[in-house]
């Protein structure tokens, strides 16, 4: 029977090694599975020195025994308490419904842990094997079918909000391990635990946390960042234009000059194609030259900056202002020709974060569009790519913040009380 925990270790060691090596962004829900990986492989360990010494019990001490065994019962609770964890943030992320279940579990974890070190243990000797028993085990095998049933109860009542191969790899989890607990209690001399739980993980990484789907994702959204920027050819209008932008200096022509100086500075930063993060004052730049061409071209638009100044070498995703003041521009201020101001505003939170607000005094949402809006913004997973509509810039800046920088932030809209409407970004600080 060691031999198979052996293996089982093997595998998870291979899978902790690619997963470990791999580029990813340290979201709460990787990084839980960063330490489910880890306290299985534990676990594991712990698993094969009981399989070992429970069928020694002439010659290993008792006190021995009762030490690993504890230890492996311990972890085994842990494991299945990450499990439901790691489930639990995946369906917040999916459906953003808060984890109200929470505090039941970790309640439930002292509980089984303090019963788990304490209580006595006993040990069983059959002709097919021998195995711990008595109250402690009771209670941790309690506490594994506590989380099972609360992981089951997660997934029934959040059906329709969860992507359908997340729910594929949490049923297909769960069926494994209800099938494995039935057969460890029908023959407890089995010692089958090892096997569901690396089954169960073995679920989640193939089908959530495989690098490879998490690079193609990227890859995606990188692909459709350049459609967006190949409109035209970036290089090719940004020489030319500063080609026009000398000659009219030559000219005298002053204004005309400092326009087309603005607009190659535009051209010039948006080809950054191969810089996913930059700046937060490069960002700005940018949408600087965008605004003063704008203004320009409509005298009676106003644009005001308020951006804290010690967050200006903080790292935010690439081009992800232009297109929401674009999209204010055209869905708020055009309705009302271009009259009115666009405030865009970086503050730090009080949870540590960064805050970029888009705010304009435009027409506001039509009846109907800002549920239609939000509603995009939150399942914009499960939304198609887009080459064509209005809608492109935003789901696009939507998609980039959450696969670069975390799926605890984002864009989402607020209407304001004396009317337009104001976007807002959160993006986390200190990701260099």
């Amino acid at each position: 029977m060691i031999r198979m925990e052996i293996a089982l270790f093997l595998v998870l060691a291979f899978v902790a090694y690619f997963y470990f090596s791999s580029e990813k962004k340290h979201t709460l829900l990787h990084q839980t599975f960063s330490v489910l990986l880890v306290t299985v492989m534990i676990n594991m360990v712990f698993d094969a020195i009981t399989v070992y010494t429970v069928n020694q019990l002439d010659t290993v001490p008792k006190l021995l025994n009762d030490i690993v065994h504890r230890f492996f019962l311990g972890s085994l609770v842990l494991v299945v308490y990450l499990f439901y964890q790691y489930i639990a943030v995946l369906v917040e992320e999916e459906t953003g419904k808060p984890r109200y279940l929470d505090l039941a579990a970790k309640f439930f974890l002292i509980i089984a842990e303090v019963g788990n070190f304490t209580l006595p243990i006993v040990y069983t000797v059959t002709p097919d094997g021998n195995y711990s028993d008595g109250p402690y085990v009771m209670i941790c095998y309690g506490a594994v079918i506590f989380y099972l049933l609360l992981c089951a109860g997660l997934l029934i009542a959040n059906w329709t909000g969860i992507e359908n191969k997340k729910k594929s790899a949490i049923g297909a989890a769960l069926l494994i391990e209800f099938s494995v607990c039935a057969l460890q209690a029908m023959n407890h001399a089995w010692l089958i635990s090892g096997m569901g739980l690396t089954l169960m993980t073995l679920a989640f990484y193939l089908t959530l946390e495989n690098p490879d789907i998490l690079r193609a994702e990227l890859y995606e959204q990188k692909m459709s960042m350049l459609y967006l920027k190949s409109q035209v050819n970036p290089h090719f209008l940004y020489n030319t234009l500063d080609s026009i932008r000398i000659q009219a200096q030559l000219n005298g022509d002053k204004k005309v000059a400092d326009l087309l100086m603005r607009l190659v500075d535009f051209f010039r930063l948006s080809v950054k194609v191969d810089c996913p993060m930059v700046s937060l004052d490069d960002e700005t730049e940018l949408l600087e030259a965008y605004m003063e061409l704008m203004c320009y071209r409509y005298p009676e638009l106003k644009c005001e900056y308020d951006i804290d100044p010690e967050l200006g070498m903080e790292q935010v995703p690439n081009f992800i202002l232009q297109p929401i003041v674009e999209n204010s521009l055209l869905h708020g201020l055009k309705n009302k020709g271009y009259k009115g101001e666009v405030t865009i505003s970086a503050q730090k939170t009080e949870a540590g974060h960064m805050e970029i607000c888009v705010k304009d005094t435009g027409s506001g949402f039509e009846e109907g569009k800002k549920a239609l809006i939000d509603d995009m913004l939150l399942h914009y997973d499960k939304q198609a790519p887009k080459l064509t509509g209005n809608s492109i810039g935003v789901l696009n800046v939507q998609k980039r913040i959450k696969l670069m920088c975390g799926r605890e932030y984002g864009l989402w809209y607020s209407e304001n009380e004396d009317g337009g409407v104001t976007a807002h970004i959160l993006l986390p600080m200190g990701e260099k």
